[in-house]
């Protein structure tokens, strides 16, 4: 299905969204639609793209793990964003054996795919969401691309696995990829019908339906936040500047590393200041047995040589995103009595 404004100059890149109706990719996709460019947005869903004087958008519904569909949807593409993910997650990989095909088969297929593209063409540039988490137990020192690989979790050997087979493809010269390992990302996305299932979001639902905030530590475990906002940001910044990015992995964060603990009570405080109810309290609980190693270790990313190379630099505090996603979530305030 497809819905195409005018007949695109041959000049005017087109940039193709793997998994464009997903938290990450509506968000990346609304931010292109601004741009002079073709833009083509692909998903296993309708896809819902902002309207726009910027981009000719082309919208298409296509299962990705079809081989011929995969290569139908980025056939003449001069950029592709690869951010198709299992729907569920990390638990999603750990307990459905067909994460795999979708994680890092859809990868694999889209190299073969691009290998075999008519010649003549130049390599495309991949843009890749890989995770801050692939590193598995995180350093006391920021994250900063240079830690060995030692994923904990069946999803972090995945999205590795893919990161590798996008650079190993790379330096065949058979694609550009660069590969941009996301933090803990918040927030809600400018478009209906799609929602952050992130701890964040997961704890101003519960604010807002009036129940504790539980945490499985004591608070000052930290995670390096960044909003949607400043991730779609990240990844409109890479294609703007790839030629020092090519062939590396690039972890993307705030470099602040929020306590978690300061985090819930501001999202408690947010809450009560929009429902006008007393905060919810924040509390620590026994964790489950299954909560993996890395929900115990901080994280804090610095990105200092991605910023140097692309100019990028988050742009929402965490207390004004925070803010924003209640205020998203919540809806419109109710109105005053007369």
């Amino acid at each position: 299905m497809t819905a195409t404004s005018a007949t695109p100059r041959p000049s005017v890149p087109l940039i193709t969204v793997l998994g464009a109706s997903g938290f990450i990719g509506s968000a990346v996709t609304a931010a292109l639609a601004r741009r002079d460019i073709r833009l083509r947005a692909v998903a296993r869903g309708r896809s819902t793209v902002p309207l726009s004087r910027g981009a000719r958008v082309e919208i298409r519904t296509a299962d990705l793990t079809d081989r011929d569909a995969l290569a139908a949807a980025v056939e003449g593409s001069d950029a592709v964003i690869h951010l198709l993910l299992c729907s569920g997650g990390w638990r999603a990989a750990e307990e459905d054996p067909g994460s795999e095909r979708v994680n890092v088969g859809v990868m694999r297929d889209l190299v073969d795919v691009l290998r075999n593209r008519p010649g003549g063409q130049p390599p495309p540039l991949v843009l890749y969401s890989g995770a801050a988490s692939q590193v598995g137990v995180p350093p006391e020192r920021p994250l900063d691309g240079t830690e060995r690989d030692a994923p904990e979790t069946a999803y972090d050997r995945q999205k590795l696995a893919a990161e590798r087979a996008l650079l190993a493809a790379t330096a065949e010269g058979v694609v550009r990829g660069i590969s941009l390992r996301l933090p803990t990302v918040f927030g809600q996305p400018a478009v209906p019908g799609v929602s952050d299932r992130g701890v964040v979001s997961a704890m101003v639902r519960r604010a807002l339906g009036g129940q504790e905030l539980t945490m499985w530590h004591d608070g000052t475990v930290r995670r390096d936040l960044v909003h949607i906002d400043d991730v779609a940001s990240a990844f409109l910044s890479a294609l703007d500047h790839p030629e020092e990015l090519i062939g590396g992995h690039w972890p993307i964060g705030a470099g602040r590393g929020d306590p978690l603990g300061d985090v819930f009570r501001t999202i408690a405080q947010a809450v009560s200041e929009r429902t006008g109810a007393p905060p919810v309290p924040v509390v620590s609980v026994p964790p489950p047995a299954h909560a993996p190693v890395t929900d115990f270790r901080s994280v804090t990313i610095n990105s200092s040589k991605f910023r140097a190379a692309t100019g990028w630099r988050p742009r929402v505090s965490i207390h004004n995103g925070v803010v924003r996603t209640v205020g998203d979530m919540a809806g419109p305030p109710s109105p005053s009595p007369v």
